[in-house]
């Protein structure tokens, strides 16, 4: 073990000078993350095992011999001649510096590799969208110059760590049921056509550009699919109705528009009055007239003989007047 912690030593200021044999690896908090390593032709038979730090005796976290040890298990493809440890259940303070080793006659053989974790949520940002039951809705997904020829999709949910694996569509198949893509590389933007929508659509949304190296890049969006018979009752209710959310200046705009009726009212009132009393004014005097001719000589004898009874006593106490007007007066009645 001694002449392993020396190679140790060596072998790590080796890789600092030249990175040629560091691999980096990205996982993601309480996920599942695997370490891949290859080795040369002729150590398919040798024991192989990661260790952390310095690769102490103490920094040995698994070997072939083993299988499984805690949140840590390994498996060794001689057909192929890689070496893949899975680290179960992230946490922060798993990220750091690991060595993939081969136990050999002499200095042990060693490959670096560099584990970095971060949260597996996305993103600060989402983009929410609407559309109707049985409508469609476009998702438009930006990217950066530099992954116009990286493989493109879209996954449901808000994991990034397992996406790519659940992606309902990718660039390199366009068509997928009722979803279609379509990647603008001038505009970079990548598109996804959801048609026939149906109410279990509503939901969350990731749209994923491949790393090679790297987390791959994402952004949210939120879909929400409205009902089609509710969305037209609501748009009618809105045409419908006037806006309720201010009362005071509702009150402003209508108590004056009630009064000015009023008074329009009360003024129509008064001329219907009015027209109907002038009518049975002319109703009146018509039933009169009517109802006074039978009698009409009777009242005129009687006026004559009222006047003439004024001229006697005119006569006795005025004799100068009657005489002097009695004829036109008589004239007159008659």
């Amino acid at each position: 073990m001694w002449s392993r912690q020396l190679i140790i030593i060596c072998t790590a200021l080796s890789f600092v000078i030249s990175a040629e044999g560091l691999i980096e690896v990205f996982g993601y908090k309480r996920r599942d993350v695997n370490i891949t390593c290859h080795y040369d032709e002729g150590y398919q038979t040798y024991e192989k095992y990661l260790c952390k730090n310095n690769c102490d005796y103490s920094d040995v976290l698994i070997t072939t011999t083993q299988k499984n040890k805690g949140k840590y298990s390994i498996t060794d493809n001689i057909k192929i001649r890689v070496v893949t440890v899975t680290i179960s259940d992230l946490q922060s303070r798993d990220a750091g510096k690991y060595w993939c080793g081969i136990t050999v006659w002499g200095p042990d053989l060693y490959t670096e590799v560099k584990l970095h974790i971060k949260e597996d949520r996305c993103c600060n940002n989402v983009n929410k969208i609407q559309s109707i039951e049985e409508g469609s809705v476009t998702i438009s997904c930006p990217y950066d110059s530099q992954s116009v020829d990286k493989l493109k999709f879209l996954c449901r949910g808000n994991r990034p760590s397992t996406c790519l694996q659940q992606a309902v569509i990718t660039s390199s198949n366009t068509q997928n049921g009722r979803f279609r893509l379509s990647d603008d590389r001038k505009s970079t933007i990548f598109t996804v056509t959801i048609s026939s929508l149906t109410l279990e659509d509503s939901g969350s949304y990731l749209c994923g550009v491949q790393r090679n190296s790297g987390f791959d890049d994402f952004s949210a969006v939120e879909l929400e699919v409205k009902d089609s018979l509710h969305q037209t009752s609501s748009a009618d209710q809105v045409t419908s109705q006037p806006p309720s959310h201010n009362p005071d200046v509702s009150l402003f705009y209508i108590l004056p528009a009630v009064f000015a009726l009023l008074l329009i009212l009360t003024f129509v009132l008064l001329l219907v009055l009015k027209y109907k009393s002038r009518i049975k004014q002319v109703d009146g005097v018509n039933s009169n007239v009517l109802n006074s001719d039978d009698s009409n000589v009777e009242m005129r004898i009687n006026d004559i003989y009222n006047l003439q009874e004024d001229a006697v006593y005119m006569n006795s106490s005025t004799p100068n007047m009657l005489n002097h007007d009695d004829n036109d007066i008589y004239n007159n009645i008659l």
